[in-house]
């Protein structure tokens, strides 16, 4: 039965077709929002997946360039890979919906969203959120929804509901908030240094928006949602959990994880888990489900020393942050190196600065954003957990640590024009037991410093996890969390700013929603941990950035010509450019509006590259000394080039003092000259004389 519903929101008209298409999956909702059409569908596999401890949820963002007009660019002309946009937007959705779904569901559940036409007034982001919510929902897949998203932006200083794309691209807060009917489940933000208070009220104003879009997703549940399906359940049976606890007491298993080194952890829960298997032998089933049971084991005796006991598996106090240590130029020849240690996460990032023709190049939906000039990416090889694989790229994971880091850095960046380089930031992994991408933020300010990059302030980024019992009251928020209380714990609350406010937030949680006191303590934490950070330690190792580029960084001239200039310097088919390039060995990129930059090591040949520029751009006047060679000679005079592309001719006459029958007799072909500019001639041209140089 084909039905469309609608609904007022933020200003505009959100309409959601179904069964109108895609009848065939589990559910399916075809999105309107202005112009912007998205094709969201939820499907699920009949039986579970056999040999996993983990729910199997693939989220995708599809971002068809049919949707605005475009042939996809390269030799294959068709979507390839999906962007980084498409990954980040894909983790955004997976993040709130995951805890929504029973835990002991092993079922396949793919989310898919397809972005069939795009309105610059309606991101498509935000309705693949809202659209996987809603075909979920009516689906007959298990799910503890609805949830909603809603998306803040700051312009002027005033919030905006669901922003244009322009809007937030440009604003000062790209906050996205995804809710249940109670709580807040998922925040995201990217800001330029607000403060925390009006970001709280940002949260808030959401979490009101997603309760009438709930509601709206709720009365559709009603009429046409499906009855939900009944699934094998893969819990661990509680018999089982007794019979652990008289092999393994709870005294034992403490003890076994209440040590601040991984490895002995690791090495006391493996003894545990062969002790258990020996037990087990004769009971297949207990077997095949002992790695989840010892996970939810120590899962259970972790919460309970956090919450009953206010005790850490590392001794810690609740508030107390790891040794941290700091330092910067760990290697040679980059352009800009720092290595950041908070006990055993470990990061250190390479800045590399190039000119501004090596940004990187967007070919996306947003119209707005056709390239990057700062770059950051993170790499997390097995090593740094103690384990071993094969390095096949960078993941979903990897891609959204660098992208948080990245938006956490760009508010501080330097201008182009006060800093015209392309800037790339490596965060590279040698050790990890939590919060890496908090680690790789403090390494990336430092590294930048240390490279010269002018930024406006030093950020540094800190996580915040949370342990709950069985009342909204009853909780503990912990500061720093290690791996162990990220895994067993039920939240992970990244914070990035300065000591003037936030730039970028993640938050992720394994339960159904956060109260706003856990929020507001959440952020008054990482506040209060990342200004210890940026003084204690951060700051001593380098206290503010280099005032130039390192020795090994190329340097750069930027300086501006007449638009109408530029054909006389690249001159016709590149030849004046490419043969300034020869002469001197520098790279030059001359932008429409005519600003020129000179990238190159050799000072001495970047001040001659900008001094030919200056030459061909500039008219001669009459008593302008300059200096060329001869590069033609003809019977009545020789043509001097004074820089690629600009010639002059000096009359025999004005060759020497005295007087002479041929030009030979005084100048060959690569003479060094020096002139002086006479004027026009008769015929308009620019005249030159050797003789009357003084």
């Amino acid at each position: 039965m084909k039905k469309t519903y609608s609904m007022e929101l933020a200003g505009r008209t959100l309409s959601v077709d179904v069964g109108r298409v895609a009848a065939q999956a589990n559910g399916a909702a075809l999105m309107h929002y202005g112009d912007t059409v998205v094709l969201s569908t939820a499907t699920a596999s009949e039986k579970p997946r056999e040999g996993i401890d983990f729910f199997p949820l693939s989220v995708e963002f599809e971002e068809k360039m049919y949707s605005v007009g475009k042939i996809p660019g390269g030799f294959n002309k068709r979507e390839g890979k999906a962007s980084e946009n498409a990954v980040l937007t894909a983790r955004v959705i997976d993040r709130p919906m995951r805890p929504l779904f029973p835990k002991d569901y092993r079922n396949d559940v793919t989310l898919n969203n397809m972005v069939m036409s795009v309105d610059p007034e309606c991101r498509p982001e935000l309705l693949a959120m809202l659209g996987s919510a809603i075909a979920t929902s009516i689906s007959d897949i298990p799910f503890c929804g609805p949830c909603a998203t809603t998306q803040i932006g700051m312009v002027n200083g005033e919030f905006v509901v669901n922003p244009s794309q322009a809007d937030w691209d440009n604003g000062d807060l790209q906050l996205t908030v995804a809710s249940t009917s109670e709580k807040v489940i998922m925040i995201e933000a990217g800001a330029n240094e607000i403060k925390e208070e009006k970001m709280i009220e940002a949260i808030y104003m959401a979490h009101e928006i997603n309760q009438t879009i709930i509601a709206f997703i709720n009365n559709m549940v009603a009429e046409i949602g499906k009855e939900k399906h009944a699934y094998t359940s893969c819990a661990v049976p509680e018999e089982m959990f007794a019979a652990m606890r008289e092999i393994v007491t709870p005294a034992e298993m403490e003890e076994a994880v209440f040590t601040d080194v991984k490895q002995v952890r690791e090495e006391n829960i493996r003894a545990i888990t062969e002790k258990l298997e020996e037990a087990f032998a004769e009971n297949e089933e207990w077997l095949a489900v002992l790695g989840e049971a010892v996970y939810q084991y120590q899962k259970k005796t972790v919460r309970k020393m956090i919450l009953k006991d206010q005790k850490r598996p590392d001794g810690r106090a609740i508030t107390q942050i790891r040794p941290l240590a700091a330092e910067v130029d760990l290697i040679p020849r980059v352009h800009g190196s720092a290595m950041f240690t908070r006990g055993q996460t470990q990061i250190c990032t390479i800045t590399t600065l190039a000119p501004l023709s090596e940004v990187q190049k967007v070919d996306g939906l947003d119209e707005n954003i056709t390239s990057k000039r700062y770059m950051h990416h993170y790499n997390f090889p097995s090593y740094s957990v103690g384990e071993t694989k094969p390095s096949r790229g960078p993941g979903r994971r990897e891609i959204g640590h660098g992208a948080l880091a990245e938006k956490a850095l760009v508010p501080v960046l330097p201008s182009e024009e006060e800093f015209p380089y392309a800037i790339r930031t490596v965060s590279e992994t040698f050790e990890s037991n939590g919060s890496t991408s908090q680690a790789s933020i403090c390494a990336s300010t430092m590294s930048l410093m240390a490279a010269g990059v002018p930024i406006k302030k030093p950020v540094a980024g800190i996580s915040c996890g949370l342990v709950t019992g069985e009342t909204d009251d009853d909780y503990i928020v912990l500061t720093d969390i290690q791996g162990l209380e990220d895994f067993f714990g039920d939240m992970d609350f990244k914070v990035a700013g300065t000591h003037d406010g936030i730039t970028a937030i993640q938050m992720d949680i394994k339960i159904h929603g956060l109260t706003r006191p856990i929020v507001e303590e959440a952020i008054a934490r990482t506040r209060e941990a990342r200004l210890y950070i940026l003084d204690e330690v951060m700051l001593p190792a380098i206290a503010e950035p280099r005032a130039q580029v390192g020795k090994y960084a190329p340097k750069i001239i930027s300086m501006q010509i007449d638009p109408q200039k530029i054909g006389d310097v690249v001159g016709q088919r590149g030849k004046t450019i490419n043969a300034i390039i020869e002469q001197t060995g520098v790279k030059i990129d001359i932008t429409d509006e005519g600003s020129v930059s000179i990238c190159g090591t050799d000072a001495d040949m970047m001040d001659r590259a900008a001094e030919l520029i200056r030459i061909i751009v500039t008219d001669f006047e009459a008593g302008q000394i300059l200096s060329g060679k001869v590069v033609s000679i003809k019977e009545f005079g020789a043509f001097i080039e004074f820089a690629p592309g600009k010639e002059g001719m000096v009359h025999i006459s004005k060759i020497s003092k005295e007087r002479i029958n041929r030009v030979e007799d005084v100048l060959t072909l690569g003479d060094k000259v020096t002139v002086v500019c006479l004027g026009k001639d008769k015929m308009g041209r620019m005249s030159f004389s050797m003789k009357d140089v003084k």
